[in-house]
């Protein structure tokens, strides 16, 4: 399983970024897809979850502002993220939901200036 994370950046709060992840070696179309977040001293939670149908669910703190989609055509998992807030600053990854442990990516950052 190799999860490659693209789209982080430092934005300033109010902005909006769209995160992008590339997957391989698993069967993408029927798979439930995830992204996850990690700040800094916190333990890593599961932001928002796609099912292979496309049915969507959201933590609550982003319910609202993020909205994730999937390109099966493409392999590749989307979080556009919208009204940015200095509390979203994290590393984001995806995964499956429930991930494949051991195959988490590199993540991408983002930093949400206040």
């Amino acid at each position: 399983v190799q999860l490659v994370e693209s789209g982080g950046d430092l934005v300033r709060a109010g902005g909006a970024l769209r995160l992008s992840c590339a997957a391989s070696g698993i069967i993408f179309s029927i798979t439930d897809m995830g992204w996850y977040r990690q700040a800094p001293g916190k333990q890593r939670e599961l932001v928002a979850a796609i099912t292979s149908r496309g049915s969507t669910n959201y933590t609550d703190s982003v319910k609202g502002r993020f909205i994730i989609s999937r390109d099966n055509a493409k392999n590749t998992v989307y979080l556009q993220m919208n009204s940015l807030k200095a509390e979203d600053t994290a590393v984001y990854y995806c995964n499956a939901q429930p991930p494949y442990r051991g195959s988490w990516g590199q993540g991408t950052q983002v930093t949400v200036s206040s």
